[in-house]
């Protein structure tokens, strides 16, 4: 196969990357030292996080001069996601540390008055130079795909002036504000999104890319408006509970309330609930267009080593045939290998990313943090799980689970907790309640309310808060959705609603009366009650824009 070479500089989740280059029929040879780079023909960029980190770290391996001496050359180069950013000037995000240059224009954040920041999720890549549905894109690129997109910085749209330039550039929209999604001139294409987390549609950029095929001709879908078909879709995300059943073997489970074991049946035996393999069922959600994929490992796996955990496996397996985002979650904490070896909850956090994963999703230790960070008089101490893993990766890399259940109250002169005034009493005619943390698993309960949760983790550095609720958790009877709006108001960055959705109707109701950012299935997908299929089309035929998926690339 022919060969394309990709710069590793400690950037993320490039194993996704090197996956679709290989889907596309070509190979990699990775550029360890500035000195391999005067061999690439074809060079790609990855970049995943904080725009300091990436330009320091390739500054500090003499990355730089090499890489500008390859565009100069006008041999093929490709930035993803930072690689974009890494063309222009610099970046608000860390004012100090310069880019390329390439582009004159600096990347600034979204506000975040009106929407949750970072923007994650699919979005459109639209040829400014051709129109809404003009007869030419670049690169692959279509008017009727979507794109995934994780970042908190952008670089802004100006009509005309890139383009006068000489450059292609095709944009998206987030909330009111337009920014570049692609860019393209002579040897040089970049995308702000991922490609090789984008679907059939972003594997066709990438092999439009390699195989020097610039410019396309797409058939656009006129049938839909654009304001209903352009812009973030609404994300539907399948979970996958993973554990060992009492054959040892790793299996995907669901509980009820969090209890795995089965309750009935002359056979059952209290035996763990066995639904299906991890990875086969990834790849089938996949298939069936979901957005993203959830692992949540409920196994302690005490006696491995972390370097050979069950679940890294799962990841490099799952990443060869599902092109869409994944995290994991469960042991990404410091700890102490059998061997006395200490590990921290970066270098676990690093080991997941260099297997597949794009996020990591961080539970137990998140509530303790969160303790440790109001004993502490609200002040960071850059040590914790949160906040060394969001400093390296970005904080669009960390996300935190947080399991709350109600507390019912007469008032809220009874608690020194957020409470609120709910909908539904409890049998002693209690209408207020506040939402309790617990930990391992649901066992424990702490002196922390999900407000206070929520807040903390947003200071220290989280990108996405799973929000899951132990009293809704295997009922099939919809979302918390007093608990969704509540936790909504406190902070600024996008939440996952969590536990309870039994049908295609939960999905409409959380995104038609909350302001959710994305909601998360898995019994009623596990079971074979609804595909994610079902529930894309039951919310496209309610008028809500989602991403369908793409058969060809």
């Amino acid at each position: 196969m022919p060969t394309v070479h990709l710069l590793d500089y400690v950037a993320g989740n490039v194993r996704s990357l090197v996956n679709a280059i290989n889907k596309v029929g070509y190979d990699v040879e990775w550029v360890k030292n500035p000195e391999d780079l005067k061999n690439a023909d074809k060079l790609i960029l990855p970049g995943v996080g904080h725009f300091g980190h990436c330009l320091s770290q390739l500054s500090e391996g003499g990355y730089l001069e090499p890489i500008k001496k390859h565009i100069d050359s006008g041999k093929p180069f490709m930035g993803i996601c930072v690689g974009l950013q890494a063309l222009f000037e610099g970046s608000e995000e860390d004012p100090d540390v310069p880019g390329l240059g390439l582009i004159q224009k600096r990347m600034s954040k979204f506000d975040d008055s009106a929407k949750s920041v970072p923007h994650i999720g699919w979005n459109s890549a639209m040829n400014t130079s051709v129109g809404p549905l003009g007869a030419q894109s670049f690169c692959g690129l279509s008017p009727d795909s979507k794109y995934y997109y994780v970042h908190s910085y952008a670089a802004f749209y100006t009509p005309g002036v890139l383009e006068k330039d000489g450059w292609s550039v095709a944009t998206a929209t987030y909330g009111k504000e337009e920014f570049i999604g692609a860019i393209a001139k002579g040897n040089i294409f970049a995308t702000q999104f991922h490609p090789e987390k984008s679907g059939q549609a972003g594997l066709r950029t990438i092999r439009a890319f390699l195989d020097g095929d610039q410019m396309q001709s797409p058939t656009p879908d006129t049938s839909v408006s654009r304001e209903n078909k352009y812009g973030l879709t609404r994300r539907v995300i399948a979970c996958l509970d993973v554990r060992t059943n009492d054959s040892g073997d790793l299996v995907v489970t669901k509980g009820d309330q969090y209890d795995v074991r089965e309750k009935d049946g002359v056979n059952s035996g209290g035996q763990v609930r066995n639904l299906g393999k991890p990875v086969d069922m990834a790849k089938k959600y996949y298939e069936q267009g979901a957005d993203e994929v959830t692992f949540l490992n409920i196994t302690s796996f005490r006696n491995c080593p972390v370097a050979d955990t069950p679940m890294l496996e799962i990841l490099r397996r799952a990443s060869e045939t599902v092109f869409v985002p994944l995290t994991i979650g469960g042991g990404i904490k410091d700890t102490v290998d059998p061997d006395g070896t200490c590990i921290s909850a970066l270098d676990v956090a690093t080991m997941y990313f260099k297997s597949g994963a794009d996020k990591v999703s961080i539970g137990s230790d998140a509530v303790i943090a969160a303790e440790q960070y109001y004993e502490a008089g609200e002040k960071l101490s850059g040590k914790t799980a949160i906040e060394t893993i969001s400093s390296a990766y970005g904080n669009q890399a960390v996300v935190v689970s947080v399991d709350p259940k109600r507390v019912y109250v007469n008032g809220p002169e009874d608690t020194k907790h957020h409470t609120i005034r709910t909908r539904y009493p409890n049998s002693s005619g209690q209408s207020f309640c506040w939402y309790q943390c617990t930990i391992k698993g649901g066992r424990e309960a702490r002196d922390l309310d999900v407000w206070q949760l929520a807040k903390a983790v947003e200071a220290m550095g989280a990108g996405e808060l799973l929000l899951n609720c132990i009293d809704k958790d295997g009922s099939n009877s919809g979302f918390d959705l007093e608990l969704i709006n509540d936790v909504k108001t406190a902070i600024k960055i996008p939440v996952i609603a969590s536990s309870g959705a039994g049908n295609p109707g939960h999905f409409a109701e959380v995104f038609e009366r909350t302001t959710t950012d994305a909601a998360l299935g898995a019994g009623m997908f596990h079971r074979g009650e609804y595909t994610v299929s079902d529930v894309k089309d039951y919310l496209s035929g309610q008028g809500f824009l989602v991403r369908k998926p793409e058969t060809d690339i």
